[in-house]
């Protein structure tokens, strides 16, 4: 190598700080996660199918112990078939309507919940009232991300409240947000 050459070494690569995400508390109202409403479908087709076996087997003991006729046994037998019927709408169309009339809005107080297709509800649980959150998640929750967080407040009414349709990590910043950060707690 001759002398007035310089060797250069490989630039440093720049290290770029980690950036923490915004914080959950910021006023904004939020809907619920959209795969929530697969949740309630899927949830909605198990019950659907249990009961449906609840009302055909009803109709068929019904049926053949009274022994009503031909005419009466096809009446039974298109009331459970319209009540099954009906109940498989309403699996397949109520999550989706529950879904656009919820939202929560988490801040520094606190968090509001709103719910409610035909009567409206609006929960606030300010942070100075939780006494523990739990974040849970049901099998098909799990499968899809989700999760249910629990806030357990002091009082009677409203004194376990529950947020479905989370994403998990989202449940765990909200718990993280509601738990009190300071050990002056008199426990």
């Amino acid at each position: 190598m001759s002398e007035g050459a310089t060797t250069q070494s490989p630039a440093a690569p720049t290290e770029v700080p980690p950036t923490s995400p915004p914080s959950i508390a910021d006023g904004m109202e939020r809907q619920l996660d959209p795969r929530y409403v697969s949740v309630q479908r899927i949830e909605g087709w198990i019950a659907w199918a249990c009961l449906s076996f609840v009302i055909f087997s009803v109709a068929g003991i019904v049926a053949l112990a009274a022994r009503p006729g031909r005419v009466l046994s096809l009446v039974i037998f298109l009331a459970a078939a319209s009540l099954s019927a009906l109940l498989a709408w309403h699996g397949q169309a109520w999550p989706e309507k529950e879904h656009r009339r919820s939202a929560y809005k988490v801040n520094e107080a606190g968090i509001e919940i709103r719910s409610g297709v035909y009567w409206r509800r609006i929960v606030n649980v300010a942070r100075t009232r939780v006494q523990h959150t739990d974040v849970s998640q049901g099998p098909v929750e799990r499968r899809f991300g989700l999760a249910t967080l629990l806030i357990y407040t002091a009082g009677t009414d409203h004194a376990r409240v529950a947020l479905n349709g989370l994403d998990h990590a989202t449940a765990l910043r909200i718990r993280d947000h509601l738990l009190p950060g300071s050990s002056d707690d008199a426990v």
